[in-house]
C-alpha cells in the first residue's frame, strides 16, 4: 500500500455517504475511486456530486479490486455483518458506519474476521472528533476542575425520514437507542470510561411516519428512551433519547458537573461553555473560540492514518461492540423495569 495515498471504495450511497465522501476529500491523501449501491441512478448522482469516477451495483466488485486498499461501509444495519466480514476476508481496511451491527454477536463475528484477516477495523463515531469534544477531554484531565460527579446527555432529532428501513425490525434491532442513542453511549464512554449498570425505559409515541418521498410507514421501533448509567468511576449519567422531537438538538447536548466546575457542550451558550473559577479565575461563563474546520476532515484524516499504519489502531471496533452491548442492556432494563448489569469490554 502506498503510505501516502489510500485508494478507497465506498459501499453504500445513502444519506450518510455524503459525510464520508466530503470528509475524505477534506482530509486529503486519499482517493475514493468507486461507489457501490443498490440504485444505479442514486449512485450516479452521488458520484457526480463528489467526483467519483466509477459506480457499481455489486459491492463485491470493490472487494475484488486489488488496487483498492480500504472500504467505507455505509449500508443498512442488517447488511453490516456480511459485508464487513467479506471485506476483511478480502484484506481491506474498514471504516464501518454505526451502529456496528444489529447485535453484539454480529459485532463479535466482524471483529473475529478482521483479526483473522489482519485488517484494521474502525467504527465511525464522528462526535469524538469535534473541536469542543477534544477541548473538553483535555479540560477534564485538569485536577483544578475536581472529579466529575454527574453528567446529562441528550440525543434528539425529528427522526430518520429518508428511508423506510430505519423503522422495520427486518433491518434494524431497535429504534432511537440503536440509531441515535449509540452516538451518546460512545461519547460518554469515550469521555468518562466504562459503565457497570443501566436503568432504562423506552416508549413508542409515533407509530406512523411520513417519509420525504411521501410514503407512510408503520413502525414498532421505540422513538423515546431514557437511561441512567452508573460508570465504573462512580459517575452517574442520565441519557435522554428522542426520535420524534420536532426541533431536536444540535447533534447532542452534554452537561458535565464536576466538583469545582460546570461544562456545557452544544447548548444555547455555545459549542462549549465553561464555568470553572478555579481554572479560569473568573466567576463567570467562559466560551472558547474554535477555528472553522471542514466537517469530518479530522475524523477521516485520523482513520486514514490508522489505515496507513501512521497511527495505532483506534480501538473503535471494541467500542462499537460496547455500544451495542449497552444498547442491549437498555432494552433488557426497559423490558424488566429493573437496573441491569452492563457487559462493557472496557471494564475489568
Amino acid at each position: 500500500m502506498n503510505t501516502r495515498h489510500v485508494r478507497i471504495g465506498m459501499i453504500g450511497a445513502g444519506y450518510i455517504a455524503g459525510y464520508h465522501l466530503a470528509g475524505l476529500r477534506a482530509a486529503g491523501r486519499a482517493e475514493v475511486c468507486m461507489i457501490a449501491g443498490r440504485s444505479r441512478d442514486r449512485i450516479a448522482g452521488v458520484a457526480r456530486e463528489h467526483g467519483v469516477g466509477e459506480i457499481v451495483t455489486d459491492y463485491r466488485t470493490i472487494l475484488d479490486r486489488a488496487d483498492i486498499d480500504a472500504v467505507v461501509i455505509a449500508t443498512p444495519d442488517h447488511t453490516h455483518e456480511a459485508i464487513a466480514i467479506a471485506a476483511a476476508d478480502a484484506g481491506k481496511a474498514i471504516l464501518l458506519q454505526k451502529p456496528m451491527a444489529r447485535t453484539s454477536a454480529e459485532c463479535r463475528h466482524i471483529i473475529d474476521a478482521a483479526e483473522r484477516g489482519g485488517v484494521r477495523l474502525s467504527v465511525s463515531f464522528m462526535h469524538r472528533y469535534l473541536d469542543e469534544v477534544l477541548k473538553v477531554r483535555a479540560l477534564l484531565a485538569d485536577p483544578r476542575l475536581g472529579p466529575v460527579q454527574a453528567i446529562r446527555i441528550r440525543n434528539a432529532t425529528p427522526g430518520a425520514d429518508w428511508n423506510d428501513w430505519f423503522f422495520s425490525r427486518d433491518y434494524v434491532a431497535g429504534g432511537v437507542v440503536m440509531q441515535l442513542g449509540v452516538h451518546g453511549i460512545d461519547l460518554t464512554r469515550h469521555l468518562f470510561g466504562p459503565m457497570t449498570t443501566v436503568m432504562a425505559s423506552t416508549s413508542l409515541q409515533r407509530k406512523v411516519r411520513r417519509l420525504t418521498d411521501g410514503r407512510t410507514v408503520t413502525t414498532d421501533c421505540e422513538d423515546h428512551a431514557n437511561a441512567i448509567y452508573r460508570f465504573a468511576s462512580g459517575i452517574e449519567g442520565v441519557h435522554d433519547m428522542s426520535f420524534s422531537e420536532v426541533q431536536g438538538c444540535d447533534r447532542f447536548r452534554l452537561e458535565i458537573y464536576c466538583a469545582e466546575a460546570t461544562l456545557w457542550l452544544r447548548t444555547e451558550r455555545g459549542l462549549l461553555s465553561v464555568y470553572a473559577p478555579t481554572l479560569t479565575g473568573q466567576a463567570a461563563w467562559v466560551v472558547p473560540d474554535f477555528e472553522t474546520n471542514a466537517f469530518g476532515a479530522r475524523h477521516h484524516a485520523h482513520w486514514l492514518d490508522v489505515v496507513r499504519g501512521e497511527a495505532p489502531a483506534d480501538g473503535t471496533a471494541q467500542d462499537g461492540l460496547a455500544t451495542i452491548q449497552i444498547a442491549e442492556a437498555i432494552y433488557r432494563s426497559a423490558a424488566s423495569r429493573n437496573e441491569v448489569k452492563v457487559e462493557d469490554p472496557g471494564y475489568a
